[in-house]
Formats: C-alpha cells, structure tokens, sequence
C-alpha cells in the first residue's frame, strides 16, 4: 500500500503573506485548547517585522478583554491589510496615541493560508520550532468517564 505523502508548500515570506500566517495562526489561537504556542508565534512573527519595517505600531486600544483588571490597553500594529493586537512596552505609551475604544466594524480580510501552512512560514522566518510537551502525570492517569445508562449496575 504505496500512499504519497503531501509535502507542505513552501510559502514565500512577502509582507503580505507573513500578515495572512498570523492572521491565521490568531484565528485559532482563540479557540485553542492551549492558545499559548500560537500567541507566541504571532508576537515573536510581529516584533521581527516591526525591527525589519515590515509592520507598525499605530496606537493603543483598550483591550475587549482585560480579565482581571477593570481596563487595560494593547498596541494596534498595522501589517498590510491586517491590524492585530499586542501587549504594550512601558515606552508605547509615552509614545503612542491613544485610539479610545476598539471599532468593531472594521474587520480583518479573509485568508487562505492553512494552519499548518501558516505556523510553518512563522516558524521559518521567526526560527521558532513547535514544542510539545510531554504529559504530566496528572494527564496520563486521566481516564475519560464511563457513562452508562439509566438503571445499569457497575
């Protein structure tokens, strides 16, 4: 049983393409089960383009979800056609205005990038690898519940 295997596309890093993969990579990072990886990638993918010129710092939001705090603020980066949030250096907010509240109308456009295709061109160009970790124990003795129906005995 002979099955080719998919080798992943190599994506050229444009500027363009580089906003699509953490786009993406932010996408599903929201709805991750263990977001902290993908949140990595887009803030080390971000803070390499800023250096390079490739991105720019146009101001701080107050954040939508500031969790414990009452209010809280993130930097808005501008990429392309894409905004995305970061958290604020001490030195962002003597530098930068303040834009108020976040407007919900304005939307990022649509990408085409996969997962995979957008966490390989950020680990390319950031020299990050993807790390798993090993199980705690906690988690390897974790059997899921056996439910059974109304009546049954153990």
């Amino acid at each position: 049983m002979d099955r080719k295997t998919k080798a992943p596309q190599v994506i050229e890093p444009t500027v363009s393409n580089l906003a699509q993969a953490i786009f993406t990579v932010n996408r599903h990072a929201k709805t991750a089960p263990n977001p902290k990886q993908l949140y990595t990638l887009k803030h080390e993918a971000l803070k390499k383009m800023l250096v390079e010129g490739k991105a720019k710092k146009v101001g701080l939001h107050f954040s939508q979800n500031p969790g414990k705090s009452q209010q809280r603020s993130d930097v808005l980066v501008a990429c392309d056609q894409y905004t995305f949030h970061i958290p604020p250096t001490k030195a962002d907010f003597a530098e930068l205005p303040h834009l108020g509240k976040l407007d919900d109308q304005i939307r990022n456009p649509k990408a085409t990038l996969s997962l995979n295709q957008a966490k390989l061109l950020l680990q390319s160009y950031t020299g990050l690898k993807e790390h798993t970790s090993p199980l705690t124990n906690a988690q390897k003795s974790y059997t899921k519940p056996v439910f059974k129906k109304l009546g049954e005995s153990y």
